[in-house]
């Protein structure tokens, strides 16, 4: 699956336009982060337990916008747009979008986003 977001994959030739995916993932409340996130904010430094929080909320969006693409058949995402908003009073909201086409001779992952943020789905990339 090319991950890319730019608004095509340069030298593939477009088959088919596949529509939009998307995904998402909800982080609720955790008063002990909150609390110690809070001190971090006083005394300077930065939230281990947030960053990864939110780092596993970015893969789940990323992977399940990967799945919804490959339900469809596309080879590729491009304009993928990943946001981060705040829903309610404690909960964040992270999600993940962009347009899914076929392209023919489709293989390997586009480096617009660093290896490592790509989840793996199904031991597959």
């Amino acid at each position: 699956m090319i991950l890319t977001t730019g608004p095509n994959v340069d030298g593939r030739p477009v088959v088919e336009y596949c529509g939009l995916v998307n995904g998402e993932a909800i982080l609720g409340a955790d008063i002990f982060k909150d609390f110690f996130a809070g001190i971090r904010d006083v005394v300077g430094g930065r939230s281990g337990a947030y960053e990864h929080s939110l780092r596993q909320a970015r893969n789940t969006a990323i992977k399940e916008m990967m799945q919804a693409a490959q339900e469809l058949g596309a080879d590729a995402i491009i304009a993928v747009d990943n946001r981060l908003r705040i829903v309610g009073d404690q909960q964040r909201r992270q999600h993940a979008d962009g347009s899914c086409q076929r392209y023919s001779g489709a293989s390997g992952i586009r480096r617009s986003w660093p290896r490592h943020l790509v989840p793996k789905l199904n031991s597959q990339i």
